[in-house]
């Protein structure tokens, strides 16, 4: 959903917030359901993933007639299938190089009507926010920035476009935004004129990470 269609449309939301799950210790590949690897991770129930999506610690990355390419803890491996599953420590090789860590990630979960919604922090403030995947940048309701602190009015003066028409904005950049443990500095967004109940986080921030959708699961990961 756009910015201007939510401006039109927002009311009273709710999410819930999930942390990523630890790494995986087994993974084995159970099935080929078309274009979707069905995987066991650490003998749970079957899970049917595409390429690019992610479950925990694992990544698909390719999906063949009898085999899979996945991404575990940052470890390529290719799994058979009916083979013996593939056996993972908790933690990264010994000779592993910094480049070779996990990247931060943050699972998100979607509320009955499809949104994202949580709490972060802006220069280090509490805001609430809605992720916003059709709004290039974050935006800002007028009085949340006042609350926030955010010196909105010596930045550049620009028109924005909404559902009730063309409104002045102030454009600014942000110092900080973090949710959850990904953060972002120098973040463009503008301040609204209107009063906006959530903070809308788009593409301004959502661009500094890999983002990932599944049903109503949203993955955050920051990249390397």
């Amino acid at each position: 959903m756009g910015a201007a269609a939510w401006l039109a449309t927002a009311g009273v939301l709710g999410l819930c917030l999930a942390p990523a799950s630890a790494n995986a210790q087994s993974v084995a590949l159970a099935g080929i359901l078309g274009s979707k690897a069905l995987l066991v991770i650490d003998g749970g129930a079957p899970r049917s993933l595409a390429a690019g999506d992610s479950l925990g610690a694992v990544r698909v990355l390719q999906v063949g007639r009898d085999d899979a390419l996945l991404d575990i803890a940052g470890r390529q491996q290719r799994l058979q299938l009916g083979a013996a599953p593939v056996q993972l420590g908790a933690g990264r090789p010994a000779d592993a190089g910094p480049s070779d860590r996990r990247p931060a990630r943050l699972v998100l979960y979607a509320d009955s009507q499809g949104h994202f919604i949580e709490q972060g922090l802006i220069n280090g403030q509490s805001m609430r926010y809605l992720i916003d995947t059709g709004a290039s940048t974050v935006a800002i309701g007028r009085a949340e920035a006042d609350r926030l602190g955010l010196p909105y009015l010596q930045g550049q003066s620009v028109q924005m476009g909404t559902a009730n028409g063309a409104v002045n904005a102030w454009r600014l950049r942000l110092d900080s935004v973090r949710i959850g443990g990904l953060e972002a500095r120098g973040v463009d967004a503008v301040v609204t004129p209107q009063p906006m109940p959530f903070v809308l986080l788009g593409n301004s921030f959502l661009a500094q990470f890999h983002m990932t959708r599944q049903g109503d699961q949203m993955v955050l990961e920051k990249r390397r």
